[in-house]
């Protein structure tokens, strides 16, 4: 059984996955199709849509949606 973690903010977990990668928000927004301040924007946000996050789990080679939950015992 998985829950919700309360406390996630998204939009810092993209942000440090995306630097830990080495990528830059040029290429985040060139890849998910969207202007660069809308990805500062996104960087502030606590939450997003799963379309969204789907997206950019899918150019990221990183799966975000298993961040947003943990295992229950």
């Amino acid at each position: 059984m998985f829950s919700y973690k309360k406390d996630l903010h998204i939009g810092n977990l993209i942000q440090q996955e995306m630097e830990k990668q080495g990528r830059t928000v040029a290429w985040l927004a060139k890849s998910i199709y969207c202007e660069k301040s809308n990805i500062y924007k996104l960087f502030r946000r606590e939450s997003i849509s799963i379309d969204q996050l789907m997206r950019i789990s899918e150019v990221m080679g990183h799966d975000f949606l298993a961040d947003c939950y943990e295992q229950q015992q």
